[in-house]
């Protein structure tokens, strides 16, 4: 299941992502979006986990967390919109 975790404070990394969700159950990636320019992270990122399962959990239980003083958002990412 593909999850969508916003409100990143800018220093959270992919290990960061990896490390949290890894307590729910396997992490196959976990990726912050970042500017293609700056480099900088754009608060938010996502987090593939294969047991639906464990990913339900980790949506349940990880939404609102604190995460490096930030409140995270955590849900079952949306298809992208293609036009």
């Amino acid at each position: 299941m593909n999850i969508y975790v916003g409100n990143l404070d800018y220093k959270v990394r992919e290990n960061d992502l990896e490390q949290l969700f890894g307590e729910y159950g396997e992490v196959s990636s976990a990726n912050v979006i970042t500017d293609k320019h700056s480099g900088r992270s754009k608060g938010f990122g996502f987090v593939v986990m294969e047991n639906d399962d464990d990913a339900k959990q980790a949506i349940e239980e990880l939404n609102g967390h604190m995460l490096k003083s930030r409140e995270i958002t955590v849900n079952e990412a949306k298809p992208r919109k293609t036009y």
